[in-house]
């Protein structure tokens, strides 16, 4: 699962790197033709997501996570095929807008092993699957810009498409779904309203939900400038390169901790590490905007990733601590659904705040959202302290 959750993730991502030029084979564009369309491309893909992860998550709940896993898996692999296929802007698009109805293998797999996972164990399992995800998120350009220097853009969409339908086809054959006897399911099934009414009731699970947003906003606010960033710190002209490298040195950092940070979530408790998290992804934030060599930024980026990797584990942990077991696929989805909106929001702030004030500017803007959600969180958990007292 965690190899699916690796290809998945880098599908989603892997044509940063070349998209403005694969549009421009589509015909002879302008540069502002070419930009403006690579980011409708790029970002509709997480606004349909946004809506379509509860319906996922829904789906699994009430059919099974395993079909669920399989149909999206599928689905994403003939996504990309189509996109690879594609010879005009509005059909890559469309491509992108049916990868983002069927990019419900994430969330589904996190309800998927959150479900057979014992509360003990919640967060180091959670940690090991998301560390797939996450890297797959960051080493998706590299990936999708190594494939393409050497076999050309529509075959990277193909040979991507390919090693989807193998991991779709592992899940086949290689993961058994364990659930609950008919006879216990006789329930009336939940509704949709239920389930939000559920989340509005808890506090803390819409705060985390807000906070998992602010994270995602926050990440995304610099991807999209980081080249450019490494063009002013080196003379180089590897600027691909040496930007790839930047990028990916958060990768291998998330590598390294993830399941660790899991781990002590299931010791010391899971929001108690995620305020530790959000401190420290400032502390190693902010600096980047004051470094004036290319070495010091690829170390405060491998830093951040050691300490980015262990949100989200820590975020969906304290879901399957919070929510009911009937719901907890759609609550899951609702928390993806917050994530993909921080990944088309977070890339519109960067580059807004950079327009105005300069791209270091950009990292005292993801410092401040990071201290942010630690407020809130902390905030949040303080409340709920109070309110467990006042009802014991």
């Amino acid at each position: 699962m965690f190899v699916c959750n690796f290809l998945v993730g880098a599908s989603l991502t892997m044509i940063v790197p070349f998209l403005s030029l694969y549009i421009q084979t589509f015909g002879h564009f302008s540069d502002s033709y070419v930009q403006r369309w690579a980011g409708y491309i790029f970002g509709v893909t997480f606004l349909v997501a946004f809506f379509m992860s509860p319906i996922w998550g829904r789906i699994g709940d009430k059919y099974g996570f395993k079909p669920t896993l399989i149909i999206t898996g599928f689905g994403i692999a003939a996504s990309l095929l189509f996109m690879g296929l594609a010879d005009n802007v509005a059909t890559l698009f469309l491509t992108r807008i049916f990868m983002g109805i069927v990019t419900g293998f994430i969330p589904t797999s996190m309800a998927l092993i959150s479900k057979q996972t014992s509360k003990e164990e919640a967060g180091k399992v959670l940690g090991t699957l998301q560390m797939g995800n996450v890297s797959g998120n960051l080493f998706g350009p590299l990936i999708g810009g190594s494939i393409a220097d050497n076999f050309g853009f529509k075959y990277t969409f193909m040979i991507t498409a390919v090693a989807i339908s193998i991991a779709a086809l592992g899940v086949v054959f290689g993961i058994k779904e364990k659930r609950a006897d008919p006879a216990r399911r006789k329930g009336k099934p939940v509704s949709p309203l239920a389930v939000v009414k559920q989340i509005v009731s808890r506090r803390i699970l819409i705060t985390v939900m807000v906070i998992a947003l602010l994270i995602q906003m926050a990440n995304f606010c610099v991807q999209p400038l980081l080249a450019l960033y490494v063009s002013h710190l080196t003379s180089s002209g590897n600027i691909a390169f040496l930007s790839g490298l930047a990028f990916s040195a958060t990768g291998f950092g998330n590598l390294l901790l993830t399941r660790q940070w899991g781990m002590l979530g299931d010791k010391y408790g899971h929001a108690r590490i995620l305020l530790i998290l959000l401190v420290l992804a400032c502390a190693f934030m902010v600096p980047q905007a004051l470094v004036s060599h290319l070495w010091q930024l690829i170390i405060l980026r491998f830093l951040f990733g050691m300490v980015i990797g262990g949100m989200n584990p820590s975020i969906v942990a304290f879901i399957r601590l919070e929510a009911p077991l009937s719901m907890q696929g759609e609550v899951l989805g609702y928390n993806q659904s917050f994530r993909f909106l921080g990944n088309v929001t977070g890339p519109l702030i960067g580059g807004y705040v950079s327009v105005i004030s300069g791209i270091s500017s950009v990292f005292y803007v993801t410092g401040v959202l990071f201290l942010f959600a630690f407020a809130l969180l902390l905030y949040s958990v303080k409340s709920e302290q109070r309110r467990t007292v006042r009802e014991s």
